[in-house]
């Protein structure tokens, strides 16, 4: 498990492209028969990935967790971005289709991935928070899940807003956890931008072309940085950072929020006149 620390605003305010991307870009997930983790220190999340194309893989706590077993002090938010797939918790299989969801609370001992077909294996990403509390593992169809339609192609940003895990529909501790899809012709997406001081945030963008790109903008809204990504890149945004995207064509992203606030709309609006 790779270990990141956290960053003040002087010290990105400093920092050129590729210690930017050393501190906050994700890269390699999704690694064939590989169970993929990042732990940073910004309220203690993990990222990561499991792809298992032709074994099943299991979630160890390793070293970095001091702990007996991977979710004994933790929850866990999954999505599938692949081929049709299986989670076994505690010896109960749950099956994910393509953008289906799990949620596993704390104190789950025994947690396995597996996939249906060798030749469209599927590709779970994870998101981990600590936990206080034992919720229900629930199974989430993104048909049954909250959804929000913002923007207009005129402004380039028509997009599908899909919840997954927040109150009210699926309980957690404090992880929160959607996908946002774009509409064609769209490209960018929380813009105008904001920023929520009592939580932060993952993006997953996926969905792009070889030859496609995003641009993700991060840092004070008064002194922003941006960032390259791909196709299944992962990039960690602070709680005083903004995080907004352009891309070549449209995309879907996943995010994630961890903190002590788990409202959706409780954010700090950043003008359009303040971005510089």
């Amino acid at each position: 498990m790779e270990v990141r620390f956290a960053a003040s605003p002087q010290a990105v305010g400093a920092m050129d492209t590729q210690q930017l991307r050393r501190e906050f870009l994700i890269e390699g997930l999704f690694a064939l028969n590989e169970v993929k983790m990042v732990y940073s220190h910004i309220d203690r999340i993990i990222t990561g990935s499991a792809v298992p194309k032709t074994k099943e893989l299991k979630l160890d706590a390793g070293d970095a967790l001091h702990a007996a077993y991977f979710l004994e002090r933790r929850e866990l938010g999954i999505i599938n971005i692949g081929g049709p797939g299986k989670v076994t918790v505690d010896g109960t299989v749950y099956a994910l289709r393509n953008r289906d969801g799990l949620y596993v609370g704390r104190e789950s001992r025994d947690i396995a991935f597996s996939s249906d077909d060798p030749d469209d294996s599927a590709m779970f990403y994870l998101n981990c928070a600590p936990a206080h509390k034992a919720y229900p593992t629930v199974l989430i169809k993104p048909e049954n899940c909250q959804q929000v339609e913002l923007g207009t192609l005129e402004n380039s940003n028509h997009r599908v807003i899909t919840k997954y895990i927040l109150p009210g529909q699926v309980e957690s501790c404090q992880l929160v956890m959607g996908m946002t899809s774009l509409k064609p012709g769209s490209v960018w997406n929380t813009m105008p931008c904001h920023t929520h001081d009592r939580r932060m945030e993952v993006y997953l963008y996926f969905d792009l072309p070889e030859d496609a790109l995003v641009m993700h903008y991060m840092g004070q809204p008064h002194e922003t940085r941006h960032v390259v990504m791909r196709n299944r890149q992962a990039i960690i945004s602070p709680s005083w950072s903004i995080h907004a995207a352009s891309g070549t064509r449209a995309y879907t992203f996943i995010w994630g929020m961890v903190g002590e606030n788990q409202a959706f709309d409780d954010m700090d609006p950043v003008a359009m006149a303040d971005i510089l």
